[in-house]
């Protein structure tokens, strides 16, 4: 019986996914976060680098691998709050339908400081909704990360990439990991690698993407120059950003998980995580 992946190929986990080599029996399709949760629930697919949310609201029948993940320590550049008043003015923020991962965790962000401005749907690029009347705006992934280097940038020689300014033309951005760093001081874990408890997935797999990791992480530099193409941005603002992810689900980023579990879902079920390897 063939079995069933679903990868979020964004830019963070090229490392894992380009170099993948699947397994004879095993299939895989892409789509963006949204669609890749919601194809793991319905039991579309079998295994899915999900977003931690999801993962954490529906724990009673997903398992999660338990040395995967996408997850950092500070900022991410790719979860972009764009803000043209202080957080504590904001009244309208436009949020993306593409990932529920990052608005909810800029709904704990927002209620740890007591704040409630009105949240809508409703996609673009960041400076155009902000000229359309939102004061906030809520981007991810690939597109985010792009936004974000045209209003912070450009790097010089001189400039690296932790010294670029946090906002320019009038926007703020906002990084929702390093917001959360700063009010826990805990990683963020943004995706898990789950799978339906009943559709464990194979050793082979398995062993597949520990391989793959292997290579791409030891390749980095390979991988951020192809993908820098892609993303038209400098080889250095994407190989920074990619050695800035700890993909392996180690445990201070559980313990960041746990702690996102309790503000987001309190009521959540036990997280549970398969064997590690050699177990």
């Amino acid at each position: 019986m063939t079995y069933r992946a679903g990868w979020i190929h964004f830019t963070n986990v090229a490392p894992i996914l380009d170099s993948l080599h699947l397994p004879p029996g095993v299939t895989a399709i892409t789509g963006v976060p949204t669609q890749m949760n919601a194809a793991l629930l319905a039991g579309e697919v079998d295994i899915a680098n999900i977003s931690a949310v999801e993962f954490i609201r529906h724990a009673d029948i997903l398992e999660a691998l338990p040395d995967f993940s996408v997850s950092v320590l500070g900022p991410v550049y790719s979860v972009n709050l764009f803000h043209t008043r202080p957080l504590e003015e904001l009244r309208r923020i436009a949020l993306t339908a593409q990932s529920a991962m990052s608005v909810a965790l800029l709904e704990v962000l927002l209620r740890e400081r007591g704040l409630s401005p009105v949240l809508e749907r409703a996609e673009g690029e960041a400076e155009e909704l902000l000229a359309s009347g939102y004061d906030g705006v809520l981007r991810i992934g690939d597109s985010a990360l792009r936004e974000w280097y045209s209003v912070v940038g450009p790097l010089t020689p001189e400039r690296t990439m932790t010294t670029l300014p946090g906002g320019g033309r009038g926007i703020t951005v906002t990084d929702l990991a390093d917001d959360w760093f700063r009010l826990t001081g805990h990683p963020f874990t943004f995706a898990v690698w789950a799978y339906r408890k009943d559709r464990p997935p194979p050793p082979e797999l398995v062993q597949a993407m520990r391989v793959a990791r292997r290579h791409g992480i030891g390749h980095l530099a390979e991988v951020a120059k192809r993908h820098a193409s892609l993303l038209g941005l400098p080889e250095r603002v994407v190989q920074h950003y990619l050695w800035n992810f700890r993909y392996h689900l180690e445990a201070p980023d559980r313990l960041g998980l746990e702690e996102f579990a309790a503000k987001a879902v309190p009521d959540h079920a036990p997280l549970c995580f398969g064997r590690g390897p050699g177990e």
